[in-house]
């Protein structure tokens, strides 16, 4: 009987000990934490993380307005290249031998279309003409020991009727803009620092030159 009892005396203490550790006391309750954030609120493509198949960007889709039907886009700073509203089917490619933009943007026939008229910057040559004469370096027509001379005798600033050839690729500053959705809203605002500097150019008039001296230049 003695044996007995110590073995029903043993089988409750270890039915005590394992009850107590499985459940716990009958009070209390395993809570479970639901996650606030899920994985495809997370980035800007609101898609999940593991894979690119449920991943599709938005297409771009330019405009198809033809050249004079559109509306002018602002410029995004003082003097910041015009972007494109019309559609450039047909247009490009541009090549220094053909450039159907000159048809509309050249200064005379923009007053007659309303376009905005390239300017006179793009009609002034910044690029002095330079050879290798004899070992030197003659940059128009003047020989130049150091070609980042303080005096400015290396710069040459010419003005001419014709549309500089440096900047005959107009889609390399110009281009149309994409009418999809973005991700991130730009609120950048423009502060400009000409009344009309939303839409035109100060590089016009004596301003062409404004911070340039060239007293000392060889033209």
């Amino acid at each position: 009987m003695k044996t007995i009892g110590i073995l029903l005396a043993s089988l409750m203490a270890l039915t005590l000990f394992i009850t107590g550790c499985v459940e716990g006391p009958a009070t209390e309750k395993t809570e479970v934490v639901k996650p606030t954030v899920s994985e495809e609120s997370l980035g800007l493509r609101k898609t999940e993380l593991y894979g690119e198949n449920t991943t599709i960007g938005s297409k771009t889709e330019y405009t198809h307005a033809a050249p004079g039907t559109s509306t002018k886009f602002k410029r995004a700073f003082q003097d910041a290249p015009p972007m494109i509203p019309h559609s450039v089917e047909g247009l490009i490619p541009i090549t220094i031998d053909n450039n159907q933009c000159l048809g509309c943007h050249m200064p005379a026939m923009s007053k007659l279309v309303n376009s905005t008229p390239i300017p006179k910057s793009h009609f002034t040559n910044f690029r002095p003409s330079t050879h290798i004469i004899d070992g030197e370096v003659v940059k128009s027509g003047v020989v130049i020991e150091n070609t980042s001379s303080a005096e400015l005798s290396n710069v040459s600033i010419v003005k001419q009727g014709d549309l500089v050839g440096a900047r005959f690729n107009c889609t390399q500053c110009h281009a149309p803009q994409s009418q999809g959705n973005v991700a991130v809203q730009n609120n950048f605002e423009a502060d400009y620092t000409s009344q009309d500097g939303a839409s035109r150019s100060s590089w016009r008039g004596t301003k062409l030159m404004e911070g340039i001296d060239t007293t000392k230049a060889g033209n």
